[in-house]
């Protein structure tokens, strides 16, 4: 018998997994979503704040994901990898903000 403490089912594979497993893909889809940005392409002021809408969603994201699974065994590799896209997206920002821009994806 499996405990429901010890796994949970995942909605889109439904099946059940460990629960850091589900962080880990949650945080990977951020940043799956976080790589197809074109932060160069965002040229007038309404492509600039949609941008930066998506930034703050995903890094507030990132956040409910590290909190959601606080109590797993692997919190340290979540907080790492959490810790990874919220500098990615605080340098994309800064980036993006900056009066000086070169034609750059994010990565």
């Amino acid at each position: 018998m499996i405990s429901a403490s010890k796994t949970t089912t995942d909605a889109l594979a439904g099946r059940a997994k460990a629960p850091a497993d589900l962080a880990v893909r949650r945080l990977d889809g951020i940043g799956h979503v976080l790589s197809d940005l074109d932060v160069a392409g965002a040229r007038t002021i309404a492509q600039k704040n949609r941008v930066l809408m998506t930034l703050d969603m995903a890094d507030k994201c990132v956040r409910v994901v590290v909190d959601e699974f606080r109590a797993t065994p692997t919190y340290a590799q979540l907080v790492r990898k959490s810790d990874s896209l919220i500098g990615l997206i605080e340098r994309t920002r800064s980036e993006l903000i900056s009066p000086r821009r070169e034609g750059r994806r994010l990565s």
